[in-house]
């Protein structure tokens, strides 16, 4: 069998650790496996420059105490792209899931301008009670994913709980026929104090979980990814407990989530001096095993030079940020993208 799709390629090949991009457009035929690669990435508040009246995005507008403007906004857009077709080693990312962006107008503006304006994305996303307006999205190539269904994860109002961001769940069929089922999630912040908001995590995560469970009990060959800021580490109640993350095993089973960027750097977002891993991909077991046609490669935190910065009161390295409290540093995010590459493999 033979795929022949056409989709955006890099003209340079870029290794996970190296940022060299320029964008064209050809035809691939693949005989045997395809690369499916996929993108998480928290984006640090992503806003656009106009006042949305249901939303608190006032510190997000030209004139407010961030002095937010669009010539930085168009310079963030410009560096997400970036990072997108860096991660994508030689062709585009299959899959880009995003967090903390504002809108819709937001992403549309990222995948109709340059740097990734060739790169053909499409996109759904979440439109969610947050108060500040912050929701999940997903960027796909039609020629490699294409969406069956959309659906929403909403968890109930509760009197003195802050509304938080809806889980976004889409389901798509990939090249070898086979559907992927996709969430994309951003667990409520720890803002509060950790303590205080572990049980909002954990009640968002045990509702991806029992949407997990039910998909992987009536579908034939249940291929379920799991992706986002948890806001927690691998080890915390929400993965741990709510979600039941494990880490990779010899004989995965299919019913069980595994936890596959667990101790692959430092970590994903930093805190003073000590590292975290808050960002998370979690793949079912039976992408893991090697009789399926979806199944895992490789994943890794990716960090790129260009996405650090000397970190001049701790030592060591951090996340270039766009913002360091209100002061702008016109970086790229306070979070470090997570890549996964899986394997699709045609019926013989």
């Amino acid at each position: 069998m033979c795929w022949l799709i056409s989709r955006p390629r890099l003209d340079t090949v870029v290794r996970w650790g190296i940022g060299v991009y320029v964008c064209c457009c050809c035809s691939v035929c693949v005989a045997a496996q395809q690369t499916f690669r996929v993108l998480e990435y928290n984006v640090e508040n992503l806003f656009d420059t106009e006042h949305d009246t249901l939303k608190d995005d006032r510190e997000f507008l030209p004139g407010s105490v961030r002095g937010w403007s669009k010539a930085r906004y168009r310079a963030k857009l410009i560096r997400i792209g970036k990072v997108i077709l860096a991660a994508g080693a030689g062709q585009v990312p299959d899959l880009v899931a995003l967090c903390e962006v504002e809108n819709e107008r937001c992403i549309s503006d990222l995948v109709s301008r340059p740097p990734l304006r060739e790169a053909g994305y499409r996109f759904v996303m979440t439109d969610s009670p947050d108060e500040r307006g912050i929701d999940v999205a997903l960027l796909y190539q039609p020629a490699t994913f294409r969406p069956l269904s959309v659906q929403y994860l909403r968890l109930p109002m509760r009197p003195r709980r802050r509304p938080t961001r809806d889980v976004l769940h889409v389901s798509g069929r990939v090249l070898t026929g086979d559907t992927l089922d996709v969430f994309v999630c951003h667990l409520p912040s720890r803002a509060s104090g950790r303590a205080l908001t572990e049980p909002y995590r954990r009640e968002v995560a045990g509702r991806i979980r029992r949407a997990a469970d039910s998909l992987m009990s009536c579908r034939f060959c249940p291929h379920v990814l799991v992706m986002g800021d948890f806001n927690d580490g691998a080890s915390d109640p929400s993965l741990a407990e709510g979600l039941g993350a494990a880490a990779p095993a010899a004989c995965p089973e299919t019913s069980v989530l595994y936890n596959v960027t667990a101790g692959t750097w430092k970590g994903t977002y930093r805190y003073r001096s000590e590292w975290h891993t808050f960002d998370h991909v979690l793949l079912n077991g039976r992408l893991m095993q090697p009789a399926s046609r979806i199944r895992y490669r490789r994943a890794a935190i990716l960090a790129f030079p260009f996405l650090l910065e000397e970190d001049e009161d701790y030592g060591g390295d951090r996340p270039f940020r766009t913002y360091r409290g209100r002061r702008y540093y016109g970086g790229y995010s306070d979070h470090l993208p997570v890549g996964l590459e899986l394997e699709l493999v045609p019926q013989e």
